[in-house]
C-alpha cells in the first residue's frame, strides 16, 4: 500500500504541474493575438513578442513531459508490445528505463542546471531592441528534467511491481480522461454499450 501511495503521489505532482503550466496556452494565445492586432491594425509591432512566445512554448512543452509520462501518453511503437503479457511489457520497459531513460534524463537535468547557472551568472538576455531575461527560461530545463526523473522512478517501480505480481498497478488517472473517452464513444454508432463500459474501465484503472 505504501508503494501505491508513493506512485499516486508522484502521479499527483506530475498532473498538478502539467495542468498548471497548461495555462501557458492561454497566455501564448493572448500574446499572439495582441501582437497580430498591434502589428497589422496599429502598425506598431513589438520587438520582444517573438522571443517571449518561443520561451512560453518551450516551457509548456518541457513542463508537460512528466504529466504525459504519468498518463502513459508518450508515443510508443506497440505493434508487438501491445500483444505481450503485462510481465513481458514491464520487463521491456524496465530495461529501456534503466539503459536509456535514466542516463538521458539525468544528463539533461545535470547539464541543464549548469546551463542555467552560466546564464544566471551573466544575466543573459535576448538580442533585440527590448531584451528579455533568458535565465528564468533556462531554469525550466533542470526543473522539467527533475520532474520527469521523479516520474520515471515511479514508472520503474511500477515495472518491478508488475514483474512481481503479473499486473500493472492502477494509475492516478486524470478524471477528465474517462469523461473524454465516454463522450467520444457515445458519439459512435458502431460501438455497443459493453464496449463503452470496457473502454472507460481501462482508461481509469489500467496502463494505457
Amino acid at each position: 500500500m505504501k508503494i501505491q501511495t508513493f506512485l499516486h503521489t508522484a502521479d499527483g505532482i506530475s498532473t498538478w504541474v502539467g495542468k498548471a503550466f497548461a495555462w501557458l496556452i492561454v497566455v501564448l494565445m493572448l500574446l499572439v493575438v495582441a501582437e497580430v492586432f498591434k502589428r497589422y491594425a496599429l502598425n506598431a509591432p513589438t520587438a520582444w513578442v517573438f522571443d517571449a512566445s518561443n520561451m512560453l512554448y518551450g516551457t509548456l512543452f518541457m513542463m508537460g513531459g512528466a504529466y504525459t509520462l504519468c498518463q502513459d501518453g508518450h508515443v510508443r511503437g506497440d505493434f508487438l508490445y501491445g500483444n505481450f503479457k503485462p510481465r513481458t511489457q514491464a520487463s521491456i520497459d524496465l530495461v529501456l528505463y534503466v539503459a536509456f531513460f535514466l542516463p538521458g534524463i539525468a544528463a539533461l537535468t545535470w547539464s541543464g542546471w549548469s546551463y542555467f547557472q552560466d546564464s544566471l551568472a551573466i544575466h543573459e538576455q535576448t538580442f533585440n531592441a527590448d531584451p528579455l531575461p533568458v535565465y528564468p527560461f533556462k531554469f525550466m530545463i533542470p526543473l522539467a528534467g527533475a520532474l520527469v526523473l521523479m516520474q520515471g522512478i515511479a514508472e520503474i517501480i511500477r515495472c518491478i511491481v508488475c514483474i512481481q505480481t503479473g499486473a500493472w498497478t492502477p494509475r492516478l488517472k486524470d478524471a477528465q480522461e474517462s469523461d473524454v473517452v465516454a463522450q467520444q464513444l457515445e458519439g459512435s454508432e458502431y460501438v455497443d454499450e459493453d464496449a463503452i463500459k470496457l473502454a472507460i474501465e481501462k482508461s481509469i484503472g489500467m496502463k494505457g
